[in-house]
């Protein structure tokens, strides 16, 4: 499994949160349990106690994603790296699920989590995954939705480094909203023209008489 894949860990358990419209899905064990996707074996691990936990390196997460949207790289390096020194990774070569034409493993870097507590384990590979994709791609490539209120966190992929909304519906929500405002504005504009051309004949017609 490629260590980007592990980005992704992070993405999902910020968003779980938009603080702008008060909302927090992360309410439950089984909330919990769901953001480890496929792998079973670590979602049984988790606890009552794991809610809470799992909330308070949300927050962390969300400031490293707060730090590069905002332009201030050192600050998310830094942020990010207290997570990574907390939350050590066990990193693995495996080969499980993964085979060649003639059946033979295709090995590849693995992230171990750790058995003894369930946030611990996705926190050090949300982390690390996260680390990877900033090291690899650039600390502006952590991003925050511009669609306000939406403010969820997205990894930019793109190839000119031009995104800025978390999901095509936000995009189309912004491009929609930025519409009507010009429309608006144009309105504004219009009747202002109008406004001042009448005007401009009465004085006309005023001096006339």
């Amino acid at each position: 499994m490629e260590l980007a894949y592990y980005s992704d860990y992070a993405v999902r358990l910020v968003n779980t949160e938009e603080p702008a419209r008060g909302t927090d899905a992360l309410t439950s064990v089984d909330a919990v349990r769901d953001l480890f996707g496929h792998s079973q074996e670590a979602a049984r691990r988790v606890t009552d106690a794991d809610v809470t936990r799992f909330r308070s390196v949300r927050a962390r997460l969300r400031a490293v994603f707060d730090a590069a949207d905002g332009g201030d790289e050192t600050l998310a390096v830094n942020l990010l790296n207290s997570l990574l020194l907390e939350f050590p990774v066990s990193p693995q070569i495996s080969g499980h699920d993964f085979r060649d034409d003639d059946g033979k493993p295709l090995w590849h870097m693995h992230l171990a989590d750790h058995p003894s507590n369930a946030t611990a384990g996705y926190a050090a590979i949300a982390a690390m995954g996260l680390a990877f994709h900033l090291t690899e791609h650039g600390v502006d490539r952590l991003g925050l939705c511009e669609a306000a209120p939406c403010r969820n966190a997205y990894l930019d992929t793109s190839t000119n480094r031009s995104r800025r909304y978390c999901s095509d519906r936000c995009a189309t929500r912004a491009n929609v909203a930025a519409y009507r405002a010009r429309k608006r504005l144009e309105a504004d504009r219009s009747q202002s023209t109008g406004r001042t051309a009448v005007s401009a004949q009465r004085t006309t017609v005023s001096g006339d008489l």
